[in-house]
């Protein structure tokens, strides 16, 4: 998820959360506060800051707040800005630290711009991240499949009516469950995972079966231009059924079951030794 995962940046060592909005990134203010004053406290040093500058007192056009994950697992509203915003609140932070930070933002952000205009820019960078955790190429060519097949079916869903994170939390987990008779939360248990992304650690068989449920999904929703979650719901239903149908009828014919316990960590410790 591990090397970092795409939704964690570094500067200096120091983690700062991040996510797409609206296209572009968007930053943890805490987490640069924290990073920029080295405070024990950066949610008091900023609250502080809004109170000295009543233009940054209000969300929108320096911050919004916006869902990032915790350090227990779940998911926050947190006050979060994007490059241009940032920029702004770092001015009122005096910190040696400001103008190196400044420089490596513009980086991380000019990075973004880049690969939204230039999608292959972003495949290339998963391809080698991955390939430096240490997978094989063909499990990487499956799984950057795989990562375009999720990405168009999402893209499906939001067209289709779907808003909220919770509802693509669900439809996903109506594909898995028909699918391999497990929910993702479930399936990660079984591979003893926590935070870990389930797909970084599937096998071939799993993850072309993931596929094939999304695939199937995806144009069952274009055939019956299914439209609301309700509806959707059944179509995701349906897709995992025809890649749990070929599921059972692979395992029947291998006379064991696809669904594995092993994963990429407990892998990689077996190939070094430990």
């Amino acid at each position: 998820m591990e090397t970092l995962p795409k939704h964690i940046a570094v500067f200096k060592g120091k983690q700062i959360r991040k996510t797409i909005y609206q296209k572009e990134w968007w930053f943890s203010v805490l987490d640069v506060v924290g990073v920029l004053t080295d405070s024990p406290q950066p949610k008091t040093y900023w609250a502080k800051m809004k109170e000295r500058d009543k233009e940054m007192s209000q969300p929108f056009p320096f911050w919004e707040q916006l869902k990032l994950e915790s350090s227990d697992g779940k998911k926050y509203e947190t006050d979060c800005a994007n490059v241009e915003g940032l920029f702004r609140i770092i001015q009122s932070i005096p910190s040696p630290k400001a103008e190196p930070f400044k420089r490596w933002l513009a980086r991380v952000g000019y990075e973004r711009i880049k690969e939204i205009e230039d999608p292959e820019l972003a495949t290339k960078r998963t391809r080698i991240l991955y390939k430096l955790k240490g997978y094989p190429d063909d499990w990487i060519e499956k799984r950057m499949r795989g990562i375009a097949i999720r990405e168009e079916l999402t893209d499906e869903w939001q067209k289709r009516g779907v808003e909220l994170e919770k509802d693509y939390e669900i439809l996903t987990a109506e594909i898995s469950q028909a699918t391999f008779g497990l929910k993702p939360n479930e399936y990660k248990k079984v591979k003893g995972l926590k935070k870990e992304n389930l797909r970084d650690h599937m096998n071939d068989f799993e993850l072309i079966l993931t596929m094939l449920g999304e695939k199937t999904t995806t144009e069952i929703h274009r055939t019956n231009d299914t439209k609301g979650v309700p509806r959707l719901k059944d179509d995701a239903r349906v897709g995992g059924q025809i890649a749990g149908t070929a599921r059972k009828q692979i395992e029947r014919k291998l006379k064991h079951s696809i669904i594995s316990t092993d994963n990429f960590l407990k892998n990689s410790k077996k190939r070094l030794g430990k």
